[in-house]
């Protein structure tokens, strides 16, 4: 009898150590792929283009310091058929022919379609605000403002290139894909406060100075962080984040700079020592005034709060072999609010009127507004469609919108999936302004009277959205 129980608890013993071996050898290995994943890579790729001291950032101006270099970062995607690109870069904005700049660099560079390069700036305030054809209008003045000269531009997009031409002979596989989901507590607020008789209240980035702003609810935001990483096996190669608030806690200064939201991805990227690159959503209409008042301290605690969901986006991942990857575009003209000859007699209006100041900053502050009327007139002659592109991995889709839109175009997309990971980046070619919605344009505020869109335009971008996620 007792040779028998020994018997019996050695075969129990066998078999607990035959299923943790299972067990640890399907947490390990690499999943075994197919015919449409097999040749599945990935690389990463990063360059400084941090502007000069004496170049401009936002509109006109320059700068006198860098608190933090200016990345642009990526990744390169590679199928065995197609490379796709995805670009973030800490800038501003790039519009109309600077982003097509950016993007046909990019492609050359990568052995690619430009149809298959998307491009997003963060939209730091500390950073350039580029219209290549408003830098055309301006260029024609005998003295026009102060801009990124095209020996800069050439020279930051030629780094840019070498750096994802360089990647391309890194591309290494991977076979698994992660989507992570985190809370960002204490960041984002809504700008666009409802006053006595449901007048809209801007609620600017720096709104937490007056004690009323920062007392009001957060109101209408997407509290979610969303994470996707590329690994192979158990070794995570690179991380895509996506977040939709203004990343702008200070601007106009001349100190060139990430923000907190570059201070948090870098910090994480030293921390876990995997390439990490940050998107902007969709964030027209959401900032971070509630919680900021200009300060170094609060620029530090919203830092801490960003990267503290990062990493709760991280922990929470959830993995699926690497999936086929899909790349979809579509085409979108949108009309502008003020039609060409409006734009031209208010571009020339300001010709006239911006050195009427008697000091520097007045002057300065009447070059911007020349910009901001070029900006204005280059979008009212535009004809060129606008290209937007998602990219499906498996079960998780990536959509790459234009111009600064509020957030209900993100939820939107999120609601056309259903069940589904859908993560989404604003701010491509940004020469649109602000995409606001109809009851916007109707309730009047800050975003509908800066945005270069006619009302109407809600429905023609989910239309373009519902194009890009149909599968």
């Amino acid at each position: 009898m007792p040779n028998r129980s020994a018997k019996i608890l050695r075969l129990l013993w066998l078999t607990a150590l035959l299923a943790a071996s299972a067990s640890l050898s399907c947490r390990h290995a690499p999943f075994a792929p197919n015919r449409e994943t097999a040749n599945l890579r990935v690389a990463t790729f990063r360059s400084d283009v941090t502007p000069p001291p004496g170049a401009p950032l936002i509109w006109v101006t320059p700068v006198v310091a860098v608190d933090d270099p200016l990345w642009a970062k990526g990744i390169v995607l590679d199928d065995g058929r197609n490379r796709y690109v995805l670009c973030a870069v800490d800038w501003c904005a790039l519009c109309n022919s600077a982003e097509s700049l950016f993007r046909r660099k990019i492609a050359a560079a990568a052995g690619t379609d430009v149809s298959r390069v998307a491009v997003h700036t963060i939209h730091q305030h500390t950073a350039p605000y580029v219209d290549g054809d408003a830098y055309n209008l301006l260029d024609k003045l005998p003295s026009p403002p102060l801009r990124l000269s095209e020996q800069f531009l050439e020279d930051v997009t030629n780094r840019l290139a070498d750096a994802v031409r360089q990647s391309i002979a890194r591309l290494e596989p991977f076979d698994r894909v992660g989507t992570g989901e985190g809370r960002v507590e204490r960041v984002a607020s809504a700008r666009r406060l409802r006053g006595e008789g449901g007048k809209i209240v801007v609620r600017y980035s720096n709104a937490a100075l007056k004690p009323d702003m920062a007392a009001a609810p957060e109101g209408d935001i997407d509290p979610i962080l969303k994470t996707i990483t590329f690994a192979r096996a158990d070794r995570p190669l690179a991380r895509l984040h996506y977040y939709a608030t203004h990343p702008q806690t200070h601007q106009l200064d001349g100190r060139a700079s990430a923000d907190f939201v570059g201070a948090a991805r870098e910090g994480l990227e030293r921390q876990e020592k995997v390439f990490q690159v940050y998107f902007t959503g969709c964030s027209g209409d959401v900032t971070v005034g509630k919680y900021n008042d200009g300060s170094p301290r609060a620029r530090d605690e919203l830092r801490q709060r960003l990267q503290a969901g990062m990493e709760a986006s991280i922990a929470s991942t959830q993995w699926a072999p690497a999936g086929r990857l899909t790349w979809r575009t579509a085409s979108l003209t949108l009309p502008p609010k003020t039609d060409l000859t409006s734009a031209t007699a208010i571009y020339r209006s300001k010709i006239g009127n911006r050195d009427k100041g008697r000091d520097g900053a007045t002057q300065l502050a009447g070059a911007a507004d020349l910009y901001r009327s070029a900006i204005t007139l280059a979008f009212a002659q535009r004809h060129t469609p606008l290209m937007l592109t998602s990219l499906q991995i498996g079960n998780v889709h990536i959509v790459h919108l234009p111009g600064e839109p509020m957030l209900e175009f993100q939820k939107s997309a999120q609601r056309a999936l259903p069940g589904r990971f859908v993560a989404v980046a604003g701010y491509g070619d940004c020469c649109t302004g602000y995409i606001c919605t109809d009851r916007a344009h109707a309730e009047g505020g800050y975003e509908p009277t800066a945005s270069l869109v006619a009302p109407g335009a809600e429905a023609l971008m989910k239309n373009a959205i519902q194009q890009l996620l149909r599968e």
